[in-house]
C-alpha cells in the first residue's frame, strides 16, 4: 500500500473526517491520475473508459486464444500419438502387469487440486520405497525430489522419462481445462505444504505442460531457481513467449538434459 503524507484537507487521508466509500475513493483516484488539463471532463471520462475497455477486450482474447490453442493442439496430438501410446501402454504392461497409467494428485491454479497422469515408469510400489530414499534426492537441500538413478525406475520407464513421454497422457489433462500447455509445472499437495508465500506464487496461473526451467535444465534446476523462472512467467508471459518455450522443447527433449 502506498503512503502518502498526512494533509488535513485531503478527505481521503483526513483522520477526524469519516472513511470514503469504495465508490467516493474511486472517484478521488481519477480526479488526481486519470484527469487531464486542458481537456473536457466528458471526453476525458470517455478516453478512460475506452481504455479500460480495451484493455479488458485485449486480454480476454489472449486467453480466448490461448484455450483455443490448448484444444487444438492437444486433440491434434492425442490423434498423430494414437500409436505411440498403444506402444508404450503395451511394453508398460508386459515389463510388470501392472497398471499403464499412474495417477497423482496435484495442485493447479489458486490451490485446486486435481488429478495427474502420467505412463508408469516406476515399479508398482514405487511409492511406498519413496520415504527410504530421500536422503538421496539430488535437490537434498530442497522441497521437490528428484533423484538421477532412481532404482524404482524400470527399464521402459528411463526410455520415456529421457524423452518426456510419460508426460503425454496429461494432454488430457489440457483439453479439461486443469492444465496449459505452457505454464509452471504442477506441485504435488505434500510439497506446497512447505511453500513459503513466495513460493505461492506459482499457483497464481494454470500450470502447464512445459514451462521456462523445464527447457533451462530440467531436474537439474533447484527449487529455488525453478520459482524464479516461474514467477517471471508469470510475470511476462504472452503467446509469443509461449510459442518460444513450445520450441524449446523439442530440443530440449531431445538433448535429455536433466531428464531423471
Amino acid at each position: 500500500m502506498i503512503k502518502r503524507k498526512k494533509d488535513p484537507a485531503d478527505p481521503v487521508k483526513a483522520s477526524n473526517g469519516p472513511a470514503l466509500k469504495r465508490e467516493e475513493l474511486i472517484e478521488e483516484f481519477y480526479e488526481r491520475y486519470a484527469r487531464q488539463k486542458g481537456v473536457h471532463f466528458f471526453t476525458n471520462r470517455f478516453r478512460f473508459w475506452m481504455k479500460k475497455k480495451i484493455w479488458a477486450v485485449v486480454i480476454g482474447g489472449a486467453k480466448l486464444f490461448k484455450r483455443t490453442l490448448d484444444i487444438v493442439f492437444s486433440i491434434w496430438m492425442f490423434i498423430i500419438l494414437t500409436p505411440l501410446f498403444i506402444s508404450v501402454a503395451s511394453l508398460i504392461k508386459l515389463t510388470d502387469k501392472g497398471p499403464v497409467l499412474f495417477w497423482q494428485k496435484r495442485v493447479g491454479k489458486w490451490g485446486k487440486e486435481f488429478m495427474f497422469p502420467k505412463f508408469r515408469s516406476m515399479g508398482v510400489d514405487a511409492e511406498k520405497e519413496k520415504e527410504s530414499l530421500l536422503a538421496q534426492s539430488h535437490h537434498a537441500d530442497s522441497i521437490t525430489f528428484k533423484m538421477k538413478r532412481d532404482p524404482r525406475v524400470t527399464w521402459i520407464g528411463r526410455i520415456i522419462r529421457k524423452l518426456s513421454i510419460d508426460e503425454l497422457p496429461q494432454l488430457w489433462n489440457v483439453i479439461k481445462g486443469e492444465m496449459t500447455l505452457v505454464g509452471p509445472r504442477p506441485p504435488i499437495p505434500e510439497e506446497v505444504d512447505q511453500y513459503t508465500l513466495k513460493d505461492r506464487r506459482r499457483l497464481d496461473i494454470t500450470p502447464g505442460l512445459t514451462c521456462i526451467w523445464q527447457v533451462s535444465g530440467r531436474g537439474d534446476v533447484p527449487f529455488d531457481k525453478q520459482v524464479e523462472y516461474d514467477i517471471q512467467y508469470i510475470e511476462s508471459h504472452s503467446i509469443w513467449m509461449d510459442f518460444k518455450i513450445l520450441l524449446k522443447t523439442v530440443s530440449a527433449v531431445l538433448s535429455g538434459r536433466g531428464a531423471y
